[in-house]
């Protein structure tokens, strides 16, 4: 039973229980496979053709593709398949693209050693295809499945705390309350952030212009060409245009300051920090400015305990994201051949939460639709508006 809504987020999370994993019931309630369809897994490796007998599994730090092997690909064949009538089972190794939704290699290797061709050997034969990778995929996949008529999924970093509570929920349940937020925030005109950081102030405004909200829900069912990210569970938006200023915390740690016009960040200023991280920003910027470009504005929807990993963090209600580059997997217009060098196509989230940014605080986070202007997040916290919708 899920916790009242008026419970701080924190005892929400702590107090929702979660069953234990099941591969059948993700793979039911995700895709509702057909008898005779087929299925496959995809990984990535430094070295795929270390996929060779299995030779990666001697690595203990490859624990993402232990877990594709331990927890996906050894019960497909420890009976799991033939039980749902389904077929197929076979894994393959592409080499680790080094970045957030870059273009898939087309060259990949199965156990045998054999190289194969993913363009020709997997995405025209398969049904279902699921990438449990280092990097999130859904970009490149999801282009590939309308392209070649497969349904998938992308779960990009799983550990054990994902597959215990993320990967563990009944996403129909997701799906009906990831709904309510999305009526409760589309066709918003714009959303307002305020932030904090290091005692000064900053707001950026995310032009939205009443489109219609999206949701990650979970589920990809029927017949047409999916690609489902797991874990799910937000309400986004392809932002029109945005301007004003954020923080923004680089892996080493340091802050800086992002000036946003025209739907782009124009250029970074050092909070704190290494200055040498913040100049190479800015040379990536002037070299390729559309590696600035604010291509999705997130919120999350679920109760879900901090994993370590971005893509279930960010589901977490009162957590919201904004994204640079790629976007045409939301319906964006951004497209890999549009940067200038390949290297920069990738679509990154910058996720604020509590535990990932604690030197940035979103004050609150507001939106205007129409006449009705409603506040969605205070200090991490979802409000008292977003709150009812879900009540």
């Amino acid at each position: 039973m899920v916790p009242p809504a008026a419970l701080p987020i924190a005892e929400q999370i702590a107090a929702r229980k979660f069953p234990p994993f099941s591969l059948e019931r993700l793979l039911t309630t995700t895709f509702a496979p057909k008898p005779g369809q087929r299925l496959a897994i995809l990984i990535d490796l430094d070295d795929p053709s270390e996929i060779k007998g299995f030779q990666f599994l001697k690595d203990p730090s490859l624990s993402i593709q232990h877990h594709a092997v331990n927890s996906f690909y050894n019960p497909f064949h420890a009976g799991l398949l033939a039980r749902m009538g389904l077929t197929g089972g076979e894994i393959y190794a592409y080499k680790v693209t080094g970045g957030s939704n870059l273009d898939l290699p087309d060259e990949a290797f199965d156990p045998s050693g054999k190289g194969i061709s993913l363009s020709s050997d997997v995405y025209p034969n398969y049904d279902i295809i699921l990438c449990i990778s280092t990097y999130s995929a859904t970009a490149p996949l999801t282009a590939f499945a309308k392209k070649y008529g497969f349904r998938g999924a992308t779960l990009h970093g799983v550990n054990e705390i994902i597959l215990s509570s993320g990967l563990s929920v009944d996403y129909k349940e997701v799906s009906v309350e990831a709904e309510k937020l999305r009526k409760g925030i589309t066709r918003a005109d714009w959303v307002e952030i305020d932030f904090g950081c290091e005692g000064e102030e900053y707001t950026l405004r995310l032009i939205l212009n009443g489109q219609e909200a999206q949701k990650s829900h979970g589920l990809c069912l029927g017949d047409e060409p999916d690609v489902a990210n797991l874990p799910a569970g937000e309400v986004y938006f392809v932002p029109e245009g945005a301007v004003g200023a954020f923080p923004f915390k680089y892996e080493d740690g340091t802050l800086g300051k992002m000036t946003v016009t025209d739907g782009r960040i124009m250029k970074a200023e050092l909070i704190k920090g290494n200055p040498e991280t913040v100049a190479a920003h800015n040379a990536k910027l002037l070299s390729d400015p559309v590696t600035g470009e604010l291509g999705e504005l997130g919120f999350g929807t679920q109760l879900l305990p901090v994993s370590g990993r971005d893509i279930q963090d960010e589901k977490v209600r009162g957590t919201l994201h904004v994204a640079t580059g790629r976007s045409d997997h939301l319906g964006g217009h951004l497209i890999p051949s549009m940067f200038a060098e390949k290297s920069h196509a990738t679509h990154d989230d910058i996720l604020f939460a509590p535990h990932k940014t604690p030197e940035i605080v979103v004050k609150q986070a507001r939106m205007k639709r129409g006449t009705q202007e409603e506040i969605l997040i205070e200090n991490f916290e979802p409000s008292a508006y977003m709150n009812s919708l879900v009540a």
